[in-house]
């Protein structure tokens, strides 16, 4: 059984903080690209029962609050769900999109910058995920599965190499790269007409392409890579209606889609410190750059290209894949899934030791960014000593919480700057229980990781599986296929190699449970794989210690809305500043609206803007949110008055229909103030015409 379904995830456009830069004043001002859940659900024929569902969010993660709020909602649709999907199956990934809102993590830490805890942000993913979920469940149909690969050259660079060239010389050499260039595709045809109804990819690159100046949500690279896939092939007739193509991170750890390196911007134009990534001994001035790098727009250009590079990939695969393919055999579908304390996992070291992971805790260059994303206060990359960073912090770290000497040994390389794991006031900072869970459908098996693998951590752990796999006859003498997808379920920040963590680069420090964090995973997944067997062990996969769900004890400091109101002698929809009656293709059109906030209506499934084309006598929607090239656009004009406008404005493209009839649509909902009441209005643009 197979089937997938996307719908949107119509989460807060405005005045929350985007997830993944960290940074307060990264407020959300409007929409790029609609962000949607992918559902991708896997099932034995033989045995319905037996079946995964594979989420794709366009967020930053997975989160604990999130897959426990996806869960009681499924619970809640009644038997036929609550049956068949649990903590064991249901495995929630991030695009690791950082812009997407905010404010709807479990753990405090990531609550910071965005002011706390936002339900309506929380509730947006949680409804657009489980819609998702009853689509696809209710489109449950026979089919096959078959997979391929090929190799992305120009998508992604390892943007710490040097803490790479520390893992062993002979390892290394197995590799072309210093990241992953291979996409891999998992491809789903019904049965009854082989009809593609879509497909599922996997490789690492940051979805750091927007930059963090950007206020506008989007699904950044891998948004703009599965919106072009999915519209490249909706009139073809080997293509089901509906098609989804999912494209899930993989180790993504250190990769950047800044594909020309980092530079210092500050005035020299020199490549960053290798070591370090610093500019003149600070870490301010460098900075990643993308394709369009010199394109003021921050990002979007780069942005596109990126997704553009993925998308032309994964097409050419699917295009080619019925003489490539390795078909998926055997319906046999299995998952498992468990929680572990990770502030104390002891085991065994491949090397025979006995050795233990250790209380979350944050190093001195986790503060430092990454040329992505550079940190501030002149923290630096490649910290292992004593750190010489601004002295406020170390002062401020003793405050929040001091390390013991137990916890500095643990975690050695890594100077403690922040011992999140041992702080619970006025809750858990970070986690320190962590998901441990795998999927298994014929010789394919799934690594659904909940932090950030480095390029070498994913190899590793995907090649400890496969070795392990064949043995245990889980594949049925096929050759296993392994591949890893993440964040999920939580955001457990990163997983590095014992090497990499020694160097103590961003990655390295943000590795929460100290060196042996990566290979703790390892043995846990060794551990439970047999589970995944056709005949696999008679004792059940122990549920493990549940992690906390802060969704009602979070802390909040985000206002609502407290009312909207029209100018004097407006309403709301008028239009204040028109289009042109003549627009040249290649331009940029625009109008503006008396706007309200955007809060008041999510829009799920629906849209605030469109562009409708006057054909054959109607007006037909040509573009909406899900569209690169239409950009909506809101501001406060007046907090004490409630009043907002908003702009929409449409890239037309080159192509576009010469003399031919447009206008701009807005659609909007503005809350009364006294009473309350959510009205909704409309907003239309004076026609104008292409030439």
């Amino acid at each position: 059984m197979i089937v997938i379904k996307l719908t949107s995830l119509a989460s807060p456009i405005v005045e929350i903080n985007l997830m993944g830069y960290a940074d307060p004043n990264q407020i959300g001002s409007g929409l790029r690209q609609r962000l949607y859940s992918r559902a991708f659900i896997v099932g034995d024929v033989r045995n319905p029962n037996d079946r995964f569902v594979y989420l794709v969010l366009d967020t930053q993660s997975g989160d604990t609050a999130i897959r426990y709020g996806i869960l009681a909602a499924l619970q809640e649709l009644g038997p036929q769900y609550s049956t068949v999907y649990g903590q064991h199956n249901v495995a929630v990934t991030g695009t690791h999109s950082h812009s997407g809102p905010g404010a709807w993590l479990n753990y405090l830490l990531p609550q910071i910058t965005s002011r706390g805890f936002d339900k309506q942000s929380y509730q947006a993913i949680v409804d657009g995920a489980v819609l998702s979920i009853r689509k696809a469940h209710e489109g449950l149909t026979v089919g096959h599965l078959s997979f391929g690969s090929i190799e992305v050259k120009d998508a992604n660079i390892n943007r710490s190499p040097f803490a790479y060239l520390a893992n062993p010389n002979e390892e290394r050499q197995k590799y072309e790269h210093d990241v992953d260039k291979t996409m891999t595709m998992l491809r789903f045809q019904r049965a009854e007409d082989g009809l593609n109804l879509g497909v599922l990819t996997w490789f690492p690159v940051h979805g750091t392409s927007m930059l963090g100046n950007n206020t506008l949500i989007s699904g950044d690279n891998k948004g703009v890579a599965a919106n072009l896939f999915e519209k490249s092939v909706k009139d073809r007739d080997d293509v089901a209606q509906g098609f989804v193509a999912g494209f899930s991170q993989a180790n993504v750890g250190d990769t950047s889609p800044n594909v020309l390196g980092a530079y210092c911007e500050d005035g020299s134009g020199e490549a960053c410190n290798f070591e370090d990534s610093t500019c003149g001994g600070r870490n301010e001035p460098c900075h990643g750059r993308g394709p369009f790098f010199r394109e003021e727009d921050q990002g979007a250009s780069s942005c596109y290209e990126i997704g553009r590079r993925q998308f032309v990939a994964a097409k050419e695969l699917f295009d080619s894949l019925d003489g490539r393919k390795i078909p998926i055999s055997g319906s046999s579908v299995r998952s498992l899934h468990t929680f572990q304390d990770f502030s104390n996992f002891t085991f065994q070291h491949p090397n025979g030791s006995t050795v233990y992971t250790c209380p979350a805790a944050l190093g001195y260059s986790f503060a430092a960014g990454t040329t992505d994303g550079p940190g501030a206060f002149d923290f630096k990359q490649n910290n292992t000593g004593s750190p010489n960073a601004n002295p406020v912090w170390s002062v401020v770290k003793g405050f929040i919480h001091e390390p013991s000497e137990e916890q500095k040994i643990c975690h050695h390389n890594k100077p403690i700057l922040l011992d999140v794991g041992k702080i619970e006031s006025p809750y858990l900072w970070t986690p320190n229980v962590v998901d441990i869970q795998l999927f298994r459908v014929g010789q394919l098996l799934v690594i659904v990781s909940p932090g950030e693998a480095t390029t070498m951590a994913g190899r590793r752990w995907k090649e400890a599986l496969a070795s392990s796999a064949k043995p245990l006859a889980l594949t049925g003498g096929r050759d296993p296929i392994v591949v890893l997808g993440g964040p999920a379920n939580s955001y457990t920040h990163y997983i590095s190699t014992e090497e990499e963590y020694g160097i103590q680069r961003y990655e390295g420090a943000s590795t929460l449970y100290g060196p042996h964090t990566l290979n703790a995973y390892i043995n846990l997944t060794l551990t439970y794989l047999p589970y995944l067997a056709v005949h696999h062990p008679s004792t059940p996969v122990p549920i493990g210690p549940l992690p906390p769900n802060n969704v009602n004890s979070s802390l909040s400091f985000i206002r609502g809305v407290y009312y909207d109101r029209a100018p004097f002698f407006k309403n709301f929809g008028d239009t204040i500043l028109e289009t042109p009656l003549n627009v040249a293709p290649g331009s940029t059109v625009m109008a503006t609206f008396v706007g309200a906030n955007p809060r008041n209506d999510l829009r799920l499934e629906k849209s605030y803007a469109a562009v409708e084309q006057y054909i054959n006598g109607a007006w037909v929607v040509t573009r909406d949110d899900s569209d690169w090239d239409l950009i909506f656009q809101w501001r406060r004009t007046n907090s004490v008055l409630g009043t907002s406008e908003v702009d929409i404005s449409w890239h037309v493209p080159g192509f576009e229909d010469p003399g031919t009839s447009y206008r701009i649509k807005y659609y909007g909902a503005a809350k009364m103030a006294g009473s309350g009441e959510i009205v909704q209005f409309e907003g239309m643009s004076r026609l104008f015409i292409i030439a």
